[in-house]
């Protein structure tokens, strides 16, 4: 099946239902259903962005930016992932809680409005992508994901976001701030607060691809192999020092191998985070183990 004919049944997959609540990002894969579902279902689509202490503050004007593109209406909701004890042990099912979470409060919306379905951006290249745990709460709670039901790739969902002019056709992917806490680390909202001002310093110097990692006070920064002369530059890593131990963070270092998505997900073995980032949860430190393993070389999303 072609892109037309897999757009045109989305749409009409949509078309169908009284109408639908999209769980929406403001990131390219959520973006895209809502603009079908727009076009689908004009009024009776709504999207639904929720705030909490994972979301950067940029990712949420986004997502209100993105939604005024569209023209969808756009609810804002609000919960907290550090109220959940299981989320904040961060162990390998940290995504499957915040899911569960995240999309229980757009059920709640959905339910306000009298709409029985809610649609994520779920696309059809995601299950293939290695520890995705988030997977299965989307399945447990019968999520609708149009663009996995129509097989719908990630290169082709950006492909249809350029066609619909949608300003995040090109956007890196942007998980949420507490997968830059290892694996075993507790998530709190004092790491969150220091990862999300020191990736706002990489954002104001041009950085597109990148994260900053918390290994228990020590900023592991990753940026992709092609922005390295800019990471490198003096003037950079005097602000970069400062500023990051200013937000505080103890060390600051440089990860030679470059972004890699997941690098401190339990699925990623070579960095001895299989069950945490301490494998045999000894009382050793965290930061430990950035040193001990042989680092794997990372791709672009």
């Amino acid at each position: 099946m072609d892109l037309d004919a897999k757009v045109d049944a989305v749409i009409d997959d949509l078309a169908d239902r009284d109408g639908v609540v999209v769980a929406f990002s403001g990131g390219v894969d959520s973006s895209v259903v809502a603009a079908l579902a727009y076009d689908a279902l004009g009024d009776d689509a709504v999207a639904c962005t929720a705030k909490s202490e994972t979301l950067p503050a940029e990712e949420l004007d986004d997502s209100v930016r993105v939604a005024d593109e569209i023209g969808i209406r756009h609810e804002l909701v609000e919960f907290s992932e550090l109220d959940n004890p299981d989320f904040v042990a961060n162990d390998g099912e940290r995504c499957y809680h915040c899911r569960t979470m995240r999309l229980g409060k757009m059920y709640e919306t959905a339910r306000d409005l009298g709409i029985d379905t809610v649609c994520d951006g779920t696309n059809a290249s995601d299950p293939g992508e290695g520890h995705r745990p988030g997977l299965r709460a989307v399945k447990e709670l019968e999520v609708f994901s149009p663009l996995l039901v129509h097989d719908v790739t990630k290169v082709e969902v950006r492909e249809i976001a350029d066609r619909y002019g949608l300003s995040v056709a090109e956007k890196p992917s942007m998980a949420c701030l507490s997968s830059r806490i290892p694996t075993g680390l507790e998530v709190t909202e004092e790491r969150l607060t220091r990862v999300e001002k020191a990736e706002r310093l990489l954002r104001t110097w041009g950085f597109s691809q990148f994260r900053v990692r918390d290994h228990d006070g020590l900023a592991r920064i990753e940026v992709a192999e092609s922005e390295f002369e800019r990471a490198l530059d003096a003037d950079f890593v005097r602000a970069a020092r400062e500023h990051l131990s200013d937000v505080g963070f103890d060390h600051v270092t440089l990860d030679l191998h470059g972004y890699a998505t997941g690098s401190v997900s339990p699925a990623n073995d070579a960095y001895g985070e299989s069950g945490g980032d301490d494998e045999d949860g000894a009382d050793e430190p965290v930061v430990a183990d950035v040193f001990a393993q042989e680092y794997p070389v990372g791709e672009d999303d």
